[in-house]
């Protein structure tokens, strides 16, 4: 079937332009002047909006299996596709955490089901001698935890955790010989530990206690776990993924393993950007993660997304119920950490914006190109013939506010409820079907199908 997106600005080579997209089948045929595609195809209007590849989302949580009374995998994808993201990463966080061949396949059977975009998951780099044989499931990269989090068994299990550095530097040299690369949640837990222990020394378990505990020292528990984690690249050779960049120390030193020739790349996530101030925690408490970012270090971080040090933008989607939040108002250390965002992160970028915290190329290059590139999906993230049909049509100047009433996950809430934002998805395509249209999710389970890299690795 011949499909048509008539009378859109589309962003192609860095720039909008006047050109409508001719789509056969689940692929971009061609693109061509407005008013000059075929004339027995069926035609989308899209007067009014811009076309953008579909977004890549590189850090999401599902929580299936085992976690499924947050979320699973229809409620999940369903999210990404009315935030207009087309392909998914999934985490390796479950029951049973993602460690060995038989986890993997499971849990792509599971996606093959129940999946409305394109996905892929990432397994812990945690058994050695699987490694290598779930490379050849066609997975696009590793994920590894440096932290315990005291007194809970989620969202870390303390099976994917890998702390001791005999360990990371034994995966990083598995994960080297596969080519692929290493996501690591950087974090240094020793220092962790001390720190925690003076406030409950004091009485203090509050939110805004484990705000500053994970800030304290101006980051320093994010910059030596990243300072570690960069030598080890260097040493191994394996291709390395900072996942919560959100430090001016780890901004730099990105730019500086770069000009040394290492290959490492970032990703922020939305809530180091629109929910880390201390106010929010004081407002919402746990509901907001509880991860404080001072100011100079987000500015620092908007500035390197700009500049490109800071590759993508990843949600890192982390449904929990109002449960597992409110116990933190009494006990953060108690609160499942994590926060919602795919529903929303780009229609908040879009707004940012509007507001002179990004540009249009930026962005597109921050939620599309940039992860597909990285990540090796060549047929992702970029409006081109031959390219996966996945399109975005965006109203950037819609005027709407998020509220708990339009989330479509299990868990009914979202820390964005009540904010006013400018700029939103009015229509998401994954390979040609469309699976998100004016407000509504159009897509069936089961469509969306596994994302593998194809470039040279």
């Amino acid at each position: 079937m011949t499909r048509l997106i008539a009378g859109a600005d589309t962003f192609v080579e860095g720039r909008l332009r006047p050109l409508d997209i001719v789509i056969e089948g689940e692929q971009i045929a061609a693109l061509v002047n407005r008013g000059a595609g075929p004339s027995d195809a069926e035609t989308i209007d899209g007067t009014g909006h811009i076309a953008i590849p579909g977004g890549v989302d590189v850090h999401v949580h599902t929580r299936e299996p085992g976690y499924t009374h947050k979320e699973d995998l229809v409620t999940c994808t369903r999210q990404a596709a009315a935030g207009g993201y087309t392909t998914i990463f999934g985490m390796p966080n479950l029951d049973p955490p993602t460690m060995t061949t038989a986890d993997l396949d499971a849990v792509l059977d599971l996606y093959a089901a129940k999946s409305i975009v394109d996905y892929n998951h990432n397994p812990a780099a945690k058994v050695l001698d699987q490694i290598g044989p779930m490379a050849e499931r066609g997975i696009a990269a590793y994920k590894i935890y440096m932290v315990v989090d005291t007194g809970r068994s989620y969202p870390h299990p303390s099976a994917i955790g890998v702390h001791d550095h005999g360990d990371l530097y034994q995966a990083m040299k598995a994960v080297a010989e596969t080519g692929l690369r290493l996501m690591v949640h950087p974090h240094d837990q020793s220092i962790m530990d001390v720190v925690e222990q003076a406030y409950w020394a004091a009485g203090d378990r509050s939110p805004q206690a484990y705000g500053k505990t994970l800030a304290v020292d101006d980051g320093i528990i994010w910059d030596t776990a990243t300072a570690l984690l960069i030598r080890l690249a260097e040493a191994t050779g394996c291709k390395l993924h900072i996942v919560h960049v959100q430090t001016t120390r780890q901004v730099e030193m990105l730019r500086q393993a770069r000009a040394k020739g290492i290959d490492v790349t970032g990703e922020v996530n939305h809530w180091a950007l629109f929910l880390g101030r201390m106010s929010d925690i004081d407002e919402q408490g746990s509901y907001v993660l509880s991860y404080y970012v001072p100011d100079h270090h987000r500015e620092a971080v908007w500035a390197a997304m700009e500049e490109g040090v800071v590759d993508m933008l990843s949600s890192d989607h982390a449904p929990h119920t109002r449960e597992e939040k409110e116990v933190g108002w009494t006990d953060a250390w108690a609160a499942h950490t994590g926060t919602p965002g795919i529903q929303y992160q780009l229609p908040l970028m879009i707004d940012a914006m509007h507001h002179g915290k990004i540009s249009l190329p930026r962005l597109v290059d921050l939620v599309a190109t940039a992860p597909a590139r990285v990540f090796g999906l060549d047929r992702k993230g970029t409006l081109a013939p031959g390219s996966d049909a996945d399109i975005v049509l965006l109203d950037l100047e819609r005027e709407w506010t998020i509220t708990n009433d339009s989330v479509l996950s299990k868990i009914g809430w979202t820390p964005y409820d009540g904010r006013t934002i400018t700029g939103a998805v009015d229509r998401t395509l994954v390979r040609g079907t469309d699976v998100w249209v004016d407000g509504e999710v159009v897509g069936e389970p089961g469509h969306g199908q596994h994302a593998t890299p194809t470039m040279e690795r």
